[in-house]
């Protein structure tokens, strides 16, 4: 039995070295197999049997691509010292079938059976049996397989361990035969399981040689997804296959320069607010859409109003008036209407109401000093519109120390007829500039 042995183990790693191969072609699965086979028997040594040839049928059902069971039924036609002795062998095994990449299926095999021996003599006696192995089955066609099989028979009553070895033709009806001869291509792309990188391809969709869909513009989302086909290189997009617009604006994130532009904004071709006026501020933002170049403005695009007494920054000549006083059209605080007759410093009683708003706004102002500016019109020497300015400055000094206003916050200065406000050739222009100016000192 030694040599039965080593034929037994050869047998199994041949199977073995078939199952190493990368398989995926599946045996039919659903499918009834006939098999008719002839082989031989081989007793062990210290039985009174001789090996005989043994003939069969077989008849398998195959459960799903890997797994099925078989019914054998074999007649045994052997031989000893007392005369002829038959044999027959019964058994029901499970098999495991290997998934292939071709027509070569080899499978793996254990099962319970019976044996009977019935001799000339009259005797019979039958024995239960253990028994496990192996074959290979070749398909010639979708539904016709070359099959050989091995098995090491173990007795339960101890009379024995033999081997069973057989040649069969299987017959296979219904199930889905075409699978055990063909390669599997399960998303039905035309490429093969085994070199489909994207199995589950929905059908009628082009693929290329990896079985996965075309993605022609090379943005990562399939053609059959791509709702822009022709997106440039290099292009971030959304699962639509669409160049990324995140706020909505109508610029691609690539081109858009303000990402984040509130929706509804109208944007120019680089996805920024428009700022009509150039201010900086954009229109949607922009309480004064029309401010003139060269102007600054706040956060909100109106002109700046530092001191807010109505007259802008950049028009401002004394940005420093404090809150509450009354300005001219330059932005200082002049003693709107408060004007001198010609060659005279005292102040008109009707003029009274004026100096005490300066007042307020110095009683409200505790930190400010004032400096008042007295001025004339160009008529008389410089000398004495320089003392007549003065004269007039400190009128104004002494009106506002009597309303209670301290002394050291005041300061009276004369500049005569230096910096008129209007024309001298006009008794209008020249009523005007015989006036008193007031600046804040911080």
């Amino acid at each position: 039995m030694k040599r039965h042995f080593v034929l037994l183990l050869s047998f199994f790693l041949f199977i073995m070295l078939q199952a190493t191969y990368s398989f995926s072609v599946e045996p039919p699965v659903n499918a009834i197999g006939i098999t008719p086979n002839i082989g031989g028997y081989v007793f062990e040594g210290d039985q009174n049997e001789d090996n005989g040839p043994m003939y069969g049928l077989g008849l398998e059902y195959i459960f799903n691509k890997n797994w099925s069971i078989e019914g054998a039924f074999n007649f045994i036609d052997s031989d000893s010292a007392a005369g002829d002795v038959d044999g027959y062998l019964y058994r029901v095994d499970g098999l495991y079938n290997f998934s292939s990449s071709n027509n070569l299926v080899p499978y793996l095999a254990i099962g319970l059976g019976g044996l009977t021996l019935d001799r000339d003599m009259g005797e019979s006696d039958t024995d239960f049996l253990f028994e496990y192995g192996g074959g290979v089955k070749y398909f010639v066609t979708y539904n016709l397989a070359l099959k050989g099989d091995i098995r090491h028979i173990l007795s339960f009553n101890g009379h024995g361990n033999n081997l069973a070895y057989s040649l069969g033709l299987t017959f296979l009806f219904g199930g889905k035969t075409a699978e055990a001869v063909l390669p599997a291509d399960t998303d039905g792309d035309g490429v093969y399981d085994s070199q489909d990188q994207c199995p589950n391809t929905p059908r009628d969709i082009k693929v290329d040689s990896r079985g996965c869909p075309l993605d022609s513009d090379g943005d990562g989302v399939y053609d059959y997804m791509d709702q822009c086909p022709h997106t440039p290189a290099g292009i971030s997009v959304d699962k639509t296959g669409c160049p990324m617009d995140t706020d909505g604006d109508g610029v691609y994130d690539s081109q858009d320069q303000c990402p984040d532009t509130p929706k509804g904004t109208e944007v120019n071709s680089d996805g920024c607010p428009l700022d009509s006026d150039g201010d900086g501020v954009y229109d949607y933002m922009d309480q004064c859409p029309h401010t003139p170049a060269g102007i600054s403005v706040d956060k909100t695009g109106c002109p700046m109003d530092t001191d807010g007494d109505g007259v802008y920054d950049s028009q401002d000549k004394c940005p420093d008036t404090p809150k509450g006083a009354k300005v001219d059209e330059r932005g200082c605080w002049t003693l709107g209407g408060v004007l001198f007759d010609t060659d005279k410093w005292n102040i008109k009683p009707r003029f009274r109401s004026v100096l005490d708003d300066v007042v307020n706004v110095l009683r409200h102002n505790p930190g400010i000093k004032l400096e008042i500016q007295g001025y004339t019109d160009n008529r008389g020497s410089i000398s004495h519109n320089m003392k007549l300015s003065l004269e007039r400055a400190e009128a104004v000094r002494q009106y506002l120390i009597s309303r209670g206003i301290s002394p050291e916050r005041l300061s009276a200065k004369g500049f005569g007829c230096s910096r008129p406000v209007a024309s001298n050739d006009t008794p209008d222009g020249r009523a005007k500039n015989r006036r008193v100016e007031l600046k804040p000192v911080y």
